[in-house]
């Protein structure tokens, strides 16, 4: 039987992203350091994170529409331009002009499906992914973030348990508890 799961607040947005005085690059010589401040910052900002990846997916969806119309444009401006600097293909433009559209149209349509499956990808999935991990690799961590109690029945918290991503406090806490 699975635990019920708890969302932990939304932070404000001052908290989030009060200032660059809150920001500092990461120790990269010390990954325990490092490990510790990423996952202590996607323990406490989960829910901003989540707003996040929600803006990023609204805003592709924009893009998604771009890349198809961009797509139909360039499809129809390399057949316009093929069609008349090509014999054979000017022909079976004349002659066929159904069979021509429809040519066009099936070429569009494979090309946003792949271009757009590809745009997809990179905005909604990546891009989401790399703010996140930015975020949280340069953001400090403050008081509440540092000792996070109560996060750990959360959605991220039950998923970076089962990654065997805990925070070294919380794992000594843990087993002086237990």
């Amino acid at each position: 039987m699975m635990a019920r799961i708890e969302v932990a607040p939304l932070r404000p947005w001052t908290d989030f992203f009060p200032g660059s005085d809150r920001f500092a690059k990461p120790d990269t010589k010390d990954f325990t350091k490092w490990n510790n401040r990423v996952v202590s910052n996607l323990l406490y900002y989960q829910t901003n994170y989540l707003a996040l990846v929600t803006f990023v997916f609204l805003l592709v969806g924009g893009q998604l529409w771009f890349c198809s119309y961009a797509v139909l444009t360039f499809v129809f401006v390399v057949s316009v331009w093929v069609g008349e600097n090509g014999a054979a293909i000017n022909n079976f433009k004349k002659q066929k002009p159904s069979a021509f559209i429809i040519l066009i149209m099936v070429a569009s349509c494979i090309l946003i499906s792949v271009l757009g499956s590809i745009v997809v990808f990179m905005w909604a999935i990546t891009l989401p992914l790399i703010l996140i991990f930015a975020h949280a690799s340069f953001r400090k961590r403050n008081m509440k973030n540092k000792l996070g109690f109560g996060l750990k029945k959360t959605f991220m918290g039950i998923l970076l348990d089962s990654l065997g991503q805990q925070e070294e406090t919380v794992q000594k806490l843990n087993n002086f508890l237990d």
